[in-house]
């Protein structure tokens, strides 16, 4: 008997781009400092963070249950 992974192509196939390759090509560099990351005007209000944040939260509880 045989199983699925049996029947897959090696890996990798003639498509894959490594993700070296794939920055490279995309301009993307790595990031210096998780300052780079900051995005202190993201959200307009405390109340919009705070929406933002109950809603993330149910829709993980959601989709534990």
């Amino acid at each position: 008997m045989s199983s699925n992974a049996e029947r897959m192509p090696e890996w990798p196939t003639a498509e894959h781009v490594p993700v070296e390759e794939l920055a490279r090509r995309q301009g993307v560099r790595p990031v210096a400092s998780v300052d780079d990351l900051a995005r202190p005007d993201l959200f307009e209000s405390d109340d919009e963070l705070d929406e933002f944040l109950a809603d993330l939260y149910a829709s993980r509880r959601a989709s534990a249950a």
